[in-house]
């Protein structure tokens, strides 16, 4: 497997000098092939065999709050909606 790291470095915005690419190409192909070689996880997990752990399944609660109950804890509200303060400028 072959794992362009220039372009991986390009999208993540990194600077990575040449002479380290290689480096790097070799370290991310060894990373996949570990990550290959995990088991896959069943809704059993095991680590403890006397005491297995169940996952649980996810159950979504529709309209479990209405929305004047969910605002009603927000520090400030302005017109029905959550005011946060500014933090891209």
């Amino acid at each position: 497997m072959s794992i362009d790291i220039k372009h991986i470095a390009k999208l993540s915005r990194l600077r990575i000098e040449d002479e380290k690419l290689e480096k790097f190409e070799k370290d991310m192909e060894n990373i996949v092939a570990m990550v290959d070689k995990l088991p896959e996880i069943s809704d059993e997990l095991t680590l403890d065999a006397s005491n297995p752990m169940k996952l649980r399944e996810d159950k979504a609660v529709p309209n479990k709050f209405t929305r004047d109950e969910l605002i009603a804890n927000a520090p400030k509200v302005q017109a029905g909606c959550l005011v946060v303060p500014k933090t891209v400028e």
